[in-house]
């Protein structure tokens, strides 16, 4: 798969971890910021990588700030694009399974790389249930086209 990343000042030294993570996971990385640790602003990168995969430039993202919130509130901006902010396999795992959540935001902060190693690798590898669960990403889907897009 390829893969965006993206980071805010306070995700910078997770996105570097996590991205030579994927990357030797067999994924291609494709890092579209921010370049170091001085202060930036979460949303120029959270929407640089969203955009990538609503248009299918990526097949997912996965994003850092320091809790992983303004990340997941701004990624989910852009229409096409499920964000879910996850703290451990379970919730990495449903969000997959029951949302076919294409875009990953993790708190820096709280999360350590271990864990994060782990909740990405859940991630990228739980496949989309479909079934029951269709009806409610088309649902949002829907909205998205007839409101926002």
């Amino acid at each position: 798969m390829k893969i965006a990343v993206a980071s805010d000042h306070r995700g910078f030294p997770s996105k570097s971890t996590i991205s030579e993570f994927i990357n030797n996971e067999g994924h291609d990385v494709v890092d579209v910021g921010c370049e170091g640790d001085g202060s930036c602003d979460y949303p120029e990168f959270a929407i640089k990588a969203s955009i990538m995969v609503a248009k299918g430039e990526v097949d997912r993202a996965v994003l850092f700030c320091g809790t992983g919130i303004g990340m997941s509130i701004a990624a989910n901006k852009v229409c096409g694009v499920r964000a879910a902010l996850c703290h451990d396999e379970l919730t990495a795992e449903l969000a997959r399974k029951h949302n076919d959540a294409n875009v990953l935001c993790l708190s820096a902060d709280l999360v350590g790389h271990a864990l994060m190693q782990r909740v990405v690798d859940t991630w990228l590898t739980t496949n989309f249930e479909s079934g029951r669960h269709q009806r409610r990403v088309d649902y949002i889907d829907t909205y998205d086209k007839e409101h926002s897009c």
